[in-house]
């Protein structure tokens, strides 16, 4: 069945009918959904969901936008919610330079400069805890894969979230051991070097991911998003791929949960 890697079903958007579109989503083709922290207030309410709801695991871990107002006893939290034995990986963490156009030359370099610590340390606590990373990366394509060649020897692989690099970005990453997330970007008319990635890309190295509520597939984009839409996915990369939508499914699901440690992979 299908692996969503990445939603967030902690979010308001969700708030009135969050239990019926989780219980409903098994019959819709998705067996496992990781819903992946991006704040602190979010790491503990996606390890909430993964107690409540056996096919749903948690990442946690403090988005960039958020990362400048981290401090060390973030950290020592976020250690103590990654203990638990649904916490399948650290993020989603790293780099975002989308919203610096209001800032000064001077507030640009230090937010930058506290985005890089903490997302340094939270790599540190993936390494320290021997867990993948779920990296977040917008407009930061160079930065973000200069560190990540630091720590690709310390941490336990992961996935380029939402990956809007090149071709050759996204080899890079395989050699290192990372996975790309593909999502519904991949269905967009104006999708740029998405479809070239998926196309050079080896199927082991992909991923499926919604982003959810954000970024809904190609008929329902500007509408609510959630793991349910994936099959739009499923069916745009096979058709990239030429190869059958269920031969898409059963190798990315074996890449998620050879990724994430769990059970099921044939690897």
């Amino acid at each position: 069945m299908i692996f969503d890697t990445h939603a967030h079903y902690d979010d308001d958007w969700f708030d009135e009918d969050r239990e019926a579109l989780l219980r409903g989503l098994s019959s819709r083709g998705v067996g496992t959904v990781v819903n992946v922290g991006a704040s602190m207030r979010g790491s503990r309410e996606s390890v909430a969901l993964a107690a409540e709801w056996p096919f749903v695991y948690a990442a946690v871990g403090v988005h960039p936008d958020h990362a400048p107002q981290m401090t060390e006893a973030d950290i020592d939290e976020l250690r103590t919610l990654a203990a638990n034995e649904k916490v399948v990986a650290i993020g989603e963490i790293g780099f975002d330079y989308g919203h610096e156009d209001e800032l000064t030359e001077e507030e640009r370099t230090e937010q930058r400069k506290a985005q890089e610590h903490w997302f340094r340390r939270q790599l540190e606590l993936a390494a320290e805890l021997s867990l993948p990373v779920i990296i977040h990366s917008r407009g930061a394509e160079g930065d973000t894969l200069a560190v990540m060649k630091e720590y690709a020897d310390k941490v336990k692989g992961g996935i380029i979230h939402c990956f809007s690099g090149s071709p050759e970005t996204a080899e890079a990453y395989r050699k290192l051991g990372f996975h790309i997330g593909v999502g519904g970007v991949i269905t967009f008319k104006n999708a740029r070097r998405l479809p070239d990635v998926v196309a050079a890309a080896p199927l082991s190295q992909i991923v499926l991911e919604t982003d959810a509520p954000y970024m809904a597939p190609v008929p329902y984009r500007g509408k609510r998003n959630d793991s349910g839409y994936l099959p739009q996915v499923v069916a745009k990369i096979a058709e990239i791929k030429g190869v059958s939508e269920e031969e898409v499914v059963r190798i990315t699901e074996e890449n998620a949960r050879q990724l994430f440690s769990l059970p099921g992979s044939d690897r």
